[in-house]
């Protein structure tokens, strides 16, 4: 729990490094929280379409996220700009 709240700390701080346990352990509490509110969702009846609670969950988490991804890919000497490579799937069926 200590690695996820560091990367909430460093929350758009897209310079440094961040080691593999820190990276692994913010994906593993994000996932938890994620399924959380999605139950929470479900369980509240407010879960048409999109759920509320989730979606916001995952917007607060969108820019932390990227920064540890981009920290992460620095550790291992790649440039954090390799994270767009993700979207090339979605501009190829533009």
């Amino acid at each position: 729990m200590n690695w996820y709240l560091k990367v909430l700390k460093q929350y758009a701080d897209f310079s440094g490094r961040a080691r593999r346990k820190e990276y692994w352990m913010f994906v593993l509490f994000n996932m938890i929280f994620a399924i959380v509110a999605m139950i929470l969702d479900f369980v509240l009846g407010i879960a048409i379409g999109y759920s509320p609670l989730y979606v916001l969950y995952a917007l607060a988490m969108l820019i932390p996220g990227l920064a540890v991804a981009v920290r992460r890919l620095h550790d291992v000497g790649k440039s954090g700009w390799m994270t767009l490579i993700a979207f090339i799937p979605l501009i190829g069926s533009i």
